[in-house]
């Protein structure tokens, strides 16, 4: 079989199965998976009972629940779907995130409906990163359909945690030996190796007030401007780290503040 002869048919099997795709990715989309507060685990059931309906078995890792607590989720559970052709090859790893910032507000959809209009689909996490589920699962499945890989393995990795680190995703991966690919494939926006994303340091901060009468207010503490004050000099932060010439987005401060 020629290359353009495997390429095409791959197209043909995806085209064939687009419909399916979609409806796959919509029930993705249908199970939040809003970080913060990261309460991830039902979406990783979920996924692995799609997995399981395609043939696909996905194991089910879940870190410990206090390293997860420590990293500011609520629960965690990594899938991995392993495939392996042959002895000898190498194993490749795809990876993508399933958490994604809340929805805030002025949505004209359910941002939860996986609503398909005209063309397109809406949702959280359509794009960045359930869409990967979907296109990481489906070309696994064509190429087994198509080319039937006789080497090396697949791994696909599905995680929870890419907007507070990875470190209870695919870094906790790694470090316990569950995975050990040669190759990998995860979300990127460029074709060359970089560094390019800024960390996010998580805090909290309780600022402590002190009452007095109304009559003679200069004789308390507002922990309100106090908590303002705060808030104004992490901004100025923001501002520094846009002078940096290292091109990459601003960094993000999360903050929970406790008057």
């Amino acid at each position: 079989m020629t290359t353009n002869t495997a390429n095409h048919q791959l197209d043909t099997w995806i085209d064939q199965h687009f419909d399916e795709e979609v409806k796959f990715l919509q029930a993705l989309i249908q199970v939040p998976t809003d970080t913060p507060p990261g309460n991830n685990t039902p979406h990783a059931l979920r996924t692995a009972e799609l997995l399981q309906g395609m043939g696909l078995q996905a194991e089910q890792h879940a870190p410990p629940a206090q390293m997860v607590k420590d990293a500011g989720l609520e629960s965690i559970t990594n899938l991995i779907v392993r495939r392996k052709y042959g002895d000898d090859g190498k194993t490749i790893a795809l990876n993508a995130h399933g958490d994604v910032v809340p929805p805030g507000e002025g949505w004209s959809v359910d941002p939860y409906g996986g609503v398909v209009k005209d063309g397109f689909i809406y949702g959280r996490a359509a794009a960045v990163s359930k869409c990967d589920f979907a296109t990481f699962t489906f070309a696994l499945r064509a190429l087994e359909a198509v080319a039937k890989p006789s080497r090396g393995a697949i791994e696909l990795h599905f995680t929870y945690d890419e907007e507070f680190g990875g470190e209870v995703g695919p870094a906790w991966l790694l470090s316990q030996g569950l995975t050990k690919p040669d190759l990998m494939i995860a979300a990127g926006f460029s074709y060359q190796v970089v560094v390019a994303h800024n960390g996010c340091l998580q805090m909290e901060v309780t600022v402590q007030g002190e009452m007095s009468h109304a009559a003679i207010p200069d004789s308390s503490c507002d922990a309100l401007q106090g908590a303002v004050h705060i808030l104004g000099e992490l901004y100025k932060l923001n501002a520094e780290y846009k002078k940096s010439p290292r091109k990459s987005k601003a960094s993000r401060i999360r903050i929970s503040i406790s008057v």
